[in-house]
């Protein structure tokens, strides 16, 4: 879905992009005395791109504002698909690990992500772990939240999940480095009443 939302996403833009600088350019040179070819929207530097009668014409017409509306509505839902889609964070598919002998292989990102919070679950004061891969799958990064216990001291617990978790998995995957982004929060106990 990834590779597929990455080639639509420069598709379109190449599109946009390119109709945008031919009609840009077209504009610019008649303006500057350039002589268009007959069927071009506008024949000279004074001439206007829709004139009066041009842009009432289907104004009276009963389908034309429901026309008009349906349309802009529906590149309005297209242009915030895109948005969200190329803004929203993406998870790692899979990581790129050289074997060794010359060969690689691949791990799934899912099995990376949940064999960290495995073992970040297991250190010391720690409630609960959530880590989410991103980068590239040979240079992946990860996103670590560990919810701890309020009497863990914030800097052991990045220690330990530092020389733990995220030493192993770097090791284990042979990786140079695995830059990590952390997060900590503490647990809420609810208060009880004591008798």
């Amino acid at each position: 879905m990834t590779a597929v939302l990455k080639s639509v996403n420069r598709v379109l833009l190449g599109l946009v992009g390119l109709v945008l600088v031919v009609l840009g350019g077209a504009v610019l040179a008649v303006g500057f005395g350039v002589e268009p070819p007959s069927w071009w929207l506008h024949q000279g530097p004074d001439d206007v791109l829709l004139s009066d009668a041009e842009r009432t014409r289907w104004r009276d017409e009963g389908w034309w504002w429901p026309v008009v509306i349906a349309a802009l509505a529906v590149l309005l839902l297209l242009a915030l698909w895109w948005l969200t889609a190329v803004l929203r964070r993406r998870r790692l598919g899979e990581v790129l690990i050289d074997t060794g002998d010359g060969e690689s292989a691949l791990l799934r990102g899912r099995a990376m992500e949940d064999a960290l919070a495995a073992e970040a679950v297991h250190l010391d004061g720690v409630s609960r772990a959530h880590v989410h891969l991103t980068g590239r799958r040979t240079a992946p990064a990860a996103r670590v939240r560990l919810l701890v216990e309020p009497d863990v001291a914030p800097a052991a617990a990045l220690r330990d999940l530092t020389e733990g978790a995220i030493g192993h998995a770097r090791d284990s995957a042979g990786l140079a480095s695995l830059p990590t982004e952390v997060r900590l929060r503490g647990v809420r106990h609810r208060a009880e009443r004591v008798s």
